[in-house]
């Protein structure tokens, strides 16, 4: 019932909305009548802010068109490289004229980012792959809004996240021999379990992963996120979060998590920062201040863009990663594509070199919770560990802005190539070819009680 509400209240100010827009365009004119009043800024930039937090934030675009290459402007044409029903595995291929830059281009290696699933799109990363397209092959995991995804296309659990990341790999080692992974934040612990999974079975796993920010083991230094999740009951958020998508939908009638709901989350962490934020909006419209108003649009157009997530997918990333800790307690089993139990061990992994990242002033993922990888690989040599925690950074700061692009980038980058040419050969021989990502449903899916 409160998702149908939110929907309503949400369409009934839709017309003030655009009334707010149009006056604030009004007053803004200095050829309209209104414009020539002395208060017509302040007027214009009240309607503009309450036109900005009475919108509807749709999913943001990429926009990445081109990238410098060593001096030389290189095309990016984005493209769906597989459709499933959940996700898109999404390619911002690389174009040049020039002879040298294609050549570098063609020998530089493939990277998957593993985008999260946890309430935000995927174009969060958007300073992510912008960057790491000067020196990448670059992939990009692209969740869909759980309320545009039919019925009859099935559920989503923990597990498919899981055999998803391990059929876009497998995509990439069948292009390219071998590939890197990058995952940001929630999905650490299904890509962790991935590749786990396919070491277990002797298949190649990447050459290196890269976990950024992420609750591997969120009993360490617990933040108001993992609280929230560790203090409530399972039933609790069953009972309370989980709501059915409204008959407006393609999805109509599929159990979700809703993104508003998440949103108000978001906000609820700090209500003061985002209140003063947007009254220094205002302040930057009244003074003329056109980049400060533009950039706080561009972050509040990501930031307010949410989506659902499908609810079986969800309550079971509360159950086994917050609650029975299941993947650092060696107790987490997957549902194979046969429909078999397969126990996830990170000790089965001995070949793939991993980087784990933190910032020092994380409020999502707080410290040591993603360092606690290196425990769990324990069959990684040493020298193919590495640990990073940036200090002054805060959860988005190890893979957007500043910090990002000149203190993180630099060692993922030097990460990557440094183990480019090293093998990630099976144990014994491999048990699985190299599949080509095919989103067929699973037959006769079967599932233990929780």
């Amino acid at each position: 019932m409160l998702y149908q509400i939110y929907e309503t209240q949400r369409s009934m100010m839709e017309p003030f909305a655009d009334f707010a827009q149009a006056a604030s365009k009004l007053y803004s004119n200095p050829l309209s009548p209104f414009g020539q009043n002395p208060f017509a800024q302040r007027v214009s930039a009240g309607y503009d802010l309450v036109y900005r937090l009475w919108k509807d934030y749709e999913k943001p675009r990429f926009g990445i068109r081109t990238v410098q290459v060593d001096g030389t402007e290189v095309a990016i044409h984005e493209r769906v490289e597989i459709d499933k029903p959940f996700c898109e595995l999404r390619r911002f291929k690389r174009f040049t004229d020039n002879p040298a830059t294609l050549t570098k281009l063609k020998g530089q290696p493939a990277v998957l980012i593993v985008a999260p699933l946890s309430g935000h799109y995927a174009t969060l990363l958007r300073d992510t792959v912008r960057t790491m397209l000067k020196d990448h092959k670059v992939y990009i995991t692209d969740w869909k809004n759980a309320r545009m995804v039919p019925l009859e296309d099935g559920e989503f659990h923990l597990d498919d996240y899981v055999h998803y990341v391990e059929d876009f790999i497998r995509h990439l080692q069948g292009i390219y021999g071998n590939c890197h992974v990058i995952s940001v934040c929630q999905p650490t612990v299904p890509v962790l379990g991935a590749v786990s999974l396919m070491a277990s079975r002797g298949e190649a796993t990447p050459l290196t992963m890269t976990m950024m920010g992420g609750p591997i083991d969120a009993r360490k230094s617990p933040t108001a996120v993992n609280n929230l999740a560790m203090n409530k009951s399972f039933e609790w958020f069953e009972n309370n979060v989980i709501y059915r998508v409204p008959t407006s939908f393609p999805g109509a009638g599929r159990r979700v998590y809703p993104g508003f709901l998440q949103h108000t989350g978001f906000v609820a962490m700090n209500p003061d920062r985002h209140m003063s934020s947007h009254y220094d909006y205002f302040k930057h419209l009244i003074a003329g201040d056109d980049a400060s108003a533009e950039a706080h649009r561009k972050f509040y157009d990501e930031y307010n863009a949410v989506l659902d997530m499908d609810a079986d997918y969800y309550l079971e990333t509360i159950r086994v990663v917050f609650q029975e800790f299941a993947l650092v307690n060696g107790t987490w089993d997957v549902i194979s594509d046969e429909g078999e139990l397969e126990r996830v061990r990170p000790g089965d992994i001995t070949t793939t070199a991993h980087f784990t990242i933190e910032g020092e002033l994380d409020d999502i993922s707080g410290a040591g919770q993603t360092a606690a990888a290196h425990e769990l690989c324990y069959n990684v040599p040493k020298a193919r560990q590495k640990h990073l925690e940036v200090k002054g950074a805060g959860h988005y700061g190890i893979f957007s802005g500043r910090r990002w692009r000149e203190s993180v980038y630099p060692q993922v980058r030097d990460f990557i190539l440094q183990f480019h040419d090293g093998p990630a050969a099976p144990a014994n021989g491999g048990k699985r070819s190299i599949a080509n990502g095919s989103s067929a449903k699973k037959p006769g899916r079967q599932r233990s009680a929780a």
